[in-house]
């Protein structure tokens, strides 16, 4: 999981329990809004989601191949 969804998931679950506790959503959309705060920001503290397992997504950035390697300079009188 990238650095970014890390970040906006951690965000989004403050901002939905933040609702939840100033009383602007209550009952049961209050309870499955909380639950999903609690997922969020569990997956953002642990770097996974368990929903991007079965399609095989990733946030992360892709390591690219490292640079082809450069021969010395030889000492070689040209």
């Amino acid at each position: 999981m990238g650095l970014l969804d890390r970040i906006v998931r951690l965000l989004v679950a403050i901002v939905l329990v933040a609702l939840f506790v100033a009383n602007r959503v209550s009952g049961v959309l209050g309870i499955v809004l909380s639950l999903l705060a609690l997922f969020l920001a569990v997956t953002s503290l642990f770097g996974i989601c368990p929903l991007y397992l079965p399609f095989r997504l990733s946030t992360r950035a892709s390591r690219s191949a490292p640079p082809p390697e450069v021969p010395p300079p030889s000492d070689e009188a040209e």
